[in-house]
């Protein structure tokens, strides 16, 4: 396992403070993930934290406004894993929705407790659930607009996933063990079912404390290509699209706060509609057809730069011209029709 490359506190400097300064594209168009230690060290939550749990909890209290977000708990003995029952029938935790204090008050009630049960929120809309916090506790990411996301709970686990946008994630209470794997390593990380997940996305089955490599040899070969760091108060990390991402809250009471923003147009569709797609038209094919329908997609997508459409005229290229918002919408009529029929 490496290190994740590092950004020192020194040059994060030119970043923080009042946000006049935007975050430079080096880093938010990275193909490898960035370690950039204090980059939200002037944030008054992260103050707020390093005082003490409770003065990051009533920092929190103050942009409260009646909120309720969906709440994941779970029994001790998970010990703070997200994750599955043993069969993989169901999860080993449960949700409901409850007003924001509500968390807040069972995590301050738990802080002491040696052996508490899993207290978790995940990827909650700062502007919707604590209006007004981000007016000072933010960053400048230029013409970009990301969704800024909150993260709170107690020691818990969440297995290794990818997200399609690119992600800064920035610790601002507490402390979070980040482990990635690069898109390659898929297939050694054992990946469970791709329509029963516990939140949205699809997860790695292998334990992470407690790796079995008896029943998932290939995951050494994943760990030797994993990057790991753990991120105090104030670091942040960017993680690129399609990392695999495994994220531990180390401490009694974790914030985090995180970006979320794609580089591809916003008309562009979600390419895990294709795989759905792929899987009911093309999985199953006889061996030679598979093949055939790898060298098209390899022609048409993926070694694409335009050559392909270029002896057909252009008013004729239809949808192999260059994609934009009206192209898009003709593109999906197609495949809704399609569909359809």
């Amino acid at each position: 396992m490496q290190a994740i490359a590092e950004i020192g506190c020194e040059r994060s400097l030119q970043w923080r403070g009042d946000g006049s300064q935007p975050l430079p594209d080096e880093i938010l168009t990275s193909t490898t993930p960035l370690l950039l230690r204090g980059l939200v060290a002037d944030w008054p939550l992260v103050r707020a934290a390093r005082q003490s749990p409770l003065a990051a909890d009533a920092y929190l209290r103050r942009f409260h406004r009646d909120a309720t977000v969906l709440a994941t708990s779970a029994p001790p003995e998970t010990g703070g894993r997200i994750f599955y029952n043993e069969d993989l029938s169901d999860f080993n935790f449960s949700t409901q929705m409850v007003r924001f204090d509500q968390v807040l008050d069972a995590l301050r009630a738990h802080l002491d407790h040696p052996r508490p049960p899993t207290l978790y929120v995940g990827s909650t809309t700062v502007d919707t659930c604590l209006p007004g916090m981000r007016a000072e506790n933010d960053l400048n990411f230029g013409e970009r607009d990301p969704l800024a996301s909150i993260w709170i709970g107690n020691r818990t686990c969440v297995p290794a996933h990818y997200d399609l946008p690119d992600n800064l994630a920035c610790v601002a209470a507490g402390r979070r063990r980040f482990t990635l794997f690069p898109p390659a390593q898929l297939r050694n990380l054992y990946i469970g079912p791709l329509d029963f997940t516990p939140a949205g996305q699809s997860v790695s089955l292998v334990d992470p404390r407690r790796p079995d490599l008896a029943r998932f040899p290939r995951y050494a070969e994943a760990l030797a290509h994993a990057q790991s760091a753990v991120l105090e108060p104030g670091d942040a990390l960017f993680i690129p699209s399609m990392w695999w991402h495994q994220v531990e809250g180390l401490e009694p009471f974790n914030i985090l706060i995180n970006y979320w923003w794609r580089q591809s147009p916003a008309f562009m569709d979600t390419p895990f509609n294709t795989l759905l797609q792929a899987l009911l038209t093309m999985r199953d094919l006889p061996p030679a057809q598979r093949a055939a329908w790898q060298e098209i997609f390899r022609h048409y997508v993926f070694d694409s730069d335009g050559g392909e459409a270029a002896h057909i005229p252009p008013p004729a290229r239809g949808m192999l011209a260059p994609l934009d918002a009206a192209g898009a919408r003709a593109l999906r009529a197609q495949v809704l029709n399609r569909l359809n029929r």
